[in-house]
């Protein structure tokens, strides 16, 4: 499942081009222009482009199988 870009929330910047570890984006020819996933298969959903879009218009699902990285632990009780 490759990422989503909200193409509203965009500013063509590809913060997301630049910082994605596999290339699922590929090269990208215009910039200022909303990024294209073109090796969507290759995505390892770390959510690099995630974390690092400064508005925020990139959203992540993950896949069923990979959720489980993606649950947060209970707390230890303290002693």
């Amino acid at each position: 499942m490759p990422p989503i870009i909200d193409k509203k929330k965009c500013i063509g910047c590809h913060t997301c081009v630049d910082i994605c570890p596999v290339d699922c984006y590929g090269i990208q020819k215009e910039k200022k222009s909303v990024p294209v996933i073109q090796y969507p298969e290759e995505c390892w959903h770390c959510n690099a482009c995630v974390f690092d879009c400064p508005v925020k218009a990139i959203t992540l699902r993950i896949p069923v199988p990979a959720n489980m990285v993606f649950v947060d632990a209970p707390q230890k009780p303290e002693s």
